[in-house]
């Protein structure tokens, strides 16, 4: 399983699943496991100045599944000969860089969750070492990601299991639900890209979160709610024009382009779906 659990997991059929980059965080986490890398001298200057290019370019317009691959191979690489316990140890600083970065509104959302009784995990393609870590610093029930093969002690540059993007992500939420007892009809699925589609078509809640262009139209017609958080950290909540969310944010007296506040984002989230905050 590419999952570390932080909490008990397992108490109830509901769980909320959130993606980390561009999701909960703005960039990419794998640039600061590249920063962390380079300070313990397993990665040169020169990959790390091109690694912030591309998670500059990622912030702006996201990333292909060409793309994302290359950032798997280039982090296998980083690591293939390397203690683990080495590469565990990095976890707090990345972490430490990580926090901050996490935004306010989707801190809201992960608090309504929890006070909703649901299990929640960050699901990620970045590294399981680094996820887990961090949802074990932001007191939620897990994390899944990406698991590197490790042989006597040393990563061997393979993959232990599936990589946890597109399909990969898919299959390792269906082994979770099934270990842990979960309802995919009452889970609730948020990413910003397309290239989650096999995930959030799993669950009986996706939310599309800051999204890229082929998920917001996707979203649009199929009548997901569509949370919008900009650049500036001021808040948006936009209303997807169809189906439950604007009869929802209708009520709530809220319609696209109004900014809101993050309690705001947690009550018309909860209004759409129908539960409490």
């Amino acid at each position: 399983m590419t999952a570390t659990t932080v909490t008990e997991a397992g108490t109830t059929d509901s769980a909320a699943f959130f993606d980390l980059d561009r999701t909960l965080m703005s960039g990419s986490s794998a640039y600061y496991f590249g920063k962390a890398a380079y300070r313990e001298g397993l990665l040169p200057m020169k990959r790390l100045l091109a690694d912030g290019s591309t998670a500059l370019m990622f912030r702006l317009f996201g990333a292909s599944d060409e793309q994302s691959e290359a950032i798997r191979d280039r982090i296998l690489a980083t690591v293939a000969g390397t203690e683990a316990d080495k590469l565990t140890s990095l976890a707090p600083q990345v972490i430490e860089e990580l926090l901050p970065k996490i935004k306010p509104e989707a801190n809201a959302l992960l608090d309504m969750h929890r006070e909703n009784g649901r299990d929640v995990y960050i699901i990620s393609a970045s590294p399981i070492e680094i996820v887990g870590e961090l949802a074990r610093a932001l007191e939620i029930t897990g994390g899944l990601g990406t698991q590197s093969e490790i042989v006597d002690g040393m990563y061997t540059g393979q993959l232990a299991a599936p990589f946890c993007y597109g399909e990969g992500k898919a299959d390792v939420l269906r082994r979770l639900a099934v270990d842990e007892g979960y309802d995919l009809t009452k889970c609730y699925a948020y990413s910003d890209s397309a290239s989650d589609l096999p995930m959030m078509q799993m669950v009986g809640h996706p939310v599309a979160v800051n999204p890229d262009r082929s998920l917001m139209a996707i979203a649009h017609r199929r009548g997901w709610p569509v949370v919008e958080f900009d650049r500036t950290q001021k808040k948006v909540m936009r209303g997807v024009g169809i189906g439950t969310l604007t009869a929802a944010a209708a009520g709530a007296g809220v319609y696209a382009g109004i900014r809101i506040g993050e309690n705001n984002v947690q009550r018309t989230v909860a209004r759409t779906f129908g539960f409490s905050r």
